[in-house]
């Protein structure tokens, strides 16, 4: 049994895996405990721990003490030229993301086509990977939230907006809302043309916004549930194979 990590800039996602099978996922927010005699059986089944961290080392030291009960130190997927299937195509590999990298890997297990690799979190990533598994290059974006935050920050009059998702907006927090989503599916659909004319080509979209922008798309997509957390389990040395 192995648990698979990926901690984020909001949020720690895990998730159990016994071979090849999801036992249990969840996550914990960076302002609450991270209490994981919740949802890790006691010491000895759990064999190790692995996964990506965009967060900095003061999540690592974190995540240690949080596991410590479990005898689990903690080990990282970090930005290669090549692994499971997938090129890197970054000048410098060092410089991709970790998450990025884990989420290209899980898009291609699942999809092993081209597709267009979209992570909508605190920032939204939207990558381009061809038929043959080659990551050729992509893009980072202000995602939801800090879109938002932005015109609540720098204007007069306009609110920090929750909003719906409506086809025509007749409301403020429904414009800022909605003005927000188009630029995010603006985005995909731009990059989305490099592989449009590649047979079984889709984008495949996570993250915690990711149900909001989905439904704008006017291409192929879908919707995966911790895309990041397939590819650290693909890439895991002590997982099953992938």
């Amino acid at each position: 049994m192995r648990l698979l990590l990926d901690v984020g800039n909001t949020r720690l996602k895990w998730g159990l895996r016994a071979g090849a099978r999801w036992l249990a996922q969840g996550a914990f927010a960076h302002d609450e405990a991270w209490d994981f005699a919740e949802v890790l059986p006691p010491p000895g089944p759990v064999t190790g721990a692995f996964g990506v961290n965009v967060a900095g080392a003061a999540a690592i030291e974190r995540l240690d003490a949080a596991l410590a009960p479990w005898s689990l130190v903690s080990d990282w997927l970090r930005p290669t030229r090549a692994r499971c299937g997938v090129e890197n195509g970054y000048v410098d590999v060092d410089q991709l993301g970790a998450d990025r990298w884990a989420a290209l890997i899980g898009a291609w297990n699942l999809h092993r086509g081209a597709c267009l690799v979209v992570t909508a979190g605190t920032a939204t990533t939207i990558d381009v990977l061809d038929a043959d598994g080659h990551f050729t290059g992509g893009l980072i974006a202000p995602g939801m939230d800090l879109m938002k935050r932005a015109l609540a920050g720098n204007t007069a009059q306009l609110p920090l907006a929750d909003g719906r998702n409506v086809v025509r907006p007749t409301c403020t927090v429904d414009a800022i809302h909605m003005g927000c989503v188009h630029a995010q599916a603006g985005a995909i659909e731009r990059m989305f043309r490099q592989i449009a004319d590649q047979p079984g080509a889709c984008c495949l979209i996570n993250g915690g916004a990711a149900a909001m922008i989905a439904p704008a798309l006017g291409i192929a997509w879908r919707q995966i549930d911790n895309l990041v957390l397939e590819g650290v389990a693909v890439a895991d040395p002590g997982g099953a194979p992938g």
